[in-house]
């Protein structure tokens, strides 16, 4: 075909010629399976039209042509061959830019490749794969990548994906006991985008011991920063794919059980590379009504002796890359507020005295932090008041989308943690203890704060865990 015009025409001969190809191989194979003298010729012609076959990838209009002349089937049977070629083809097939040229071309491979189970023959595939030939781990590298670009262009297709033996592969890959390689950095790659807003995922993971997977390999970065950029990636893919769990109350059972609190208070005293996730982990894992387990064994465990010199002072070493105080300060408070929230009776008693502790101290930070992003976000506000100021004079309508987006740079200005800071403040001014009370009150008076202010951030705040409790239960 070389020489020729690509065009339907050619394609369909392509296509032909393949089939013919594949199965003459095949047969050849099942007549003389210990004579691989008898079938190397058409080995080798099989190979020769695969190879012409990847100029189609380039053409997802005339992926039809694909489904319509059976070659989606024919390309699933050969994912058991020894051609690991065959993988290379099918990603660049799979192409996540490729499907997006053609839409209708790219639903109608998809449609065929999953009506022929193949995440389910990738994964049996993967399975007799020898990764310690250069070759068969390509082809684990070339599978991960097709199962990604169909899963980018067809989120709805992770459900079925793990069903279908993904999950179990991925989490028996992830622990096993062989060299971080770039093959273990894309199975957590795939990992967390199977976890994603998805509760089916969250709950097989969690049915498979997935939880103690996660914690184990996440325990080398207790005590030890990842060798290289690459590594440091993969951890940052396991701790996503942990506090995505933890959005399911099962799994914070599982994950106090596995230890998994005592874990992330070591790497916030380690002061790795880790503690900045492992923070997350832990605000993931308290907060709601769901955290009230987690928040009372975290005292427990001394947990707030750790939290608070957090509270009281922004860590500036070991900071990793790109995160700031915000993100840092955010964890922190909501720790704070969830145990607020949840702890009762002795263990509530305990969190409340160290606001009291060193002449109340505390209680001065948590005020210093609700100014500084008071100010923040009052500053946020202006801006878009000005902003709507002149939509409005140019005749602009404010809609829903618009306002959305309003709200998101108030967020990102500090909202949310600016109502965590009231929270906070409201709760530790009516428990009882007239010392906290009167040294809010004082700072606030003294920095030309009002309770009205609080009041009303509180009402939004409310609302929204209102909001949330309605939608998401």
């Amino acid at each position: 075909f070389q020489g020729e015009p690509v065009d339907e025409s050619s394609v369909k001969k392509m296509i032909l010629t393949f089939e013919k190809r594949s199965y003459k191989n095949q047969e050849l194979r099942i007549k003389f399976p210990d004579t691989p003298g008898r079938f190397m010729e058409t080995e080798l012609d099989l190979n020769d039209i695969i190879q012409e076959m990847h100029v189609i990838a380039t053409m997802p209009d005339l992926y039809h042509l694909l489904v319509e002349l059976n070659a989606v089937h024919s390309l699933l049977g050969l994912l058991s061959h020894e051609n690991t070629d065959i993988l290379s083809f099918k990603d660049e097939l799979t192409d996540i830019d490729t499907l997006h040229e053609s839409e209708e071309g790219a639903e109608v491979l998809i449609d065929s490749l999953l009506e022929g189970q193949v995440v389910a023959l990738l994964v049996q595939n993967m399975e007799r794969l020898d990764e310690q030939v250069k070759e068969e781990a390509d082809g684990v590298y070339n599978t991960l990548a097709i199962i990604e670009n169909m899963a980018e262009f067809r989120p709805g297709l992770c459900t079925e994906a793990a069903q279908q033996g993904l999950m179990q592969w991925l989490l028996k890959r992830i622990k096993a006991k062989i060299p971080f390689d770039a093959n273990k950095l894309y199975c957590s790659e795939i990992l967390a985008i199977l976890l994603q807003n998805n509760d089916s995922t969250r709950e097989l993971l969690g049915e498979l011991d997935g939880i103690d997977v996660l914690l184990q390999q996440l325990s080398v970065f207790k005590r030890h920063n990842p060798a290289t950029a690459e590594e440091q990636e993969m951890m940052e893919n396991l701790f996503d794919a942990l506090c995505s769990c933890l959005m399911l109350a099962a799994n914070r059972d599982r994950f106090l059980r596995g230890e998994g609190l005592q874990l992330m208070n070591l790497m916030l005293r380690e002061k790795k590379m880790s503690r900045t996730s492992a923070l997350k982990v832990l605000d993931h894992g308290m907060i709601g009504p769901e955290g009230s387990d987690d928040c009372h064994k975290f005292v427990d465990i001394l947990g707030l002796r750790t939290i608070f010199p957090l509270f009281m002072k922004t860590p500036k070493k070991m900071r990793k890359a790109g995160t700031v105080d915000k993100e840092h300060e955010e964890h922190v408070c909501s720790i704070i507020a969830s145990c607020l929230q949840n702890l009762k009776a002795q263990q509530r008693t305990r969190l409340l005295s160290k606001f009291t502790e060193n002449d109340c101290e505390k209680v001065d930070r948590l005020m210093e932090l609700h100014f500084k992003y008071l100010e923040a976000v009052q500053l946020a506000d202006k801006r878009i008041e000005g902003e709507k100021h002149d939509m409005v004079k140019r005749g602009e309508i404010l809609d829903d989308v618009m306002e959305d987006e309003f709200y998101l740079r108030r967020l990102d200005a500090g909202l949310f943690v600016l109502q965590l800071l009231c929270y906070i403040m409201v709760e530790i001014s009516n428990s009882g203890i007239s010392q906290l009370q009167q040294r809010v009150h004082q700072i606030l008076n003294l920095r030309g704060g009002s309770v009205k202010v609080v009041r009303h951030i509180m009402r939004d705040f409310f609302f929204c865990c209102l909001l949330s409790h309605l939608f998401y239960g």
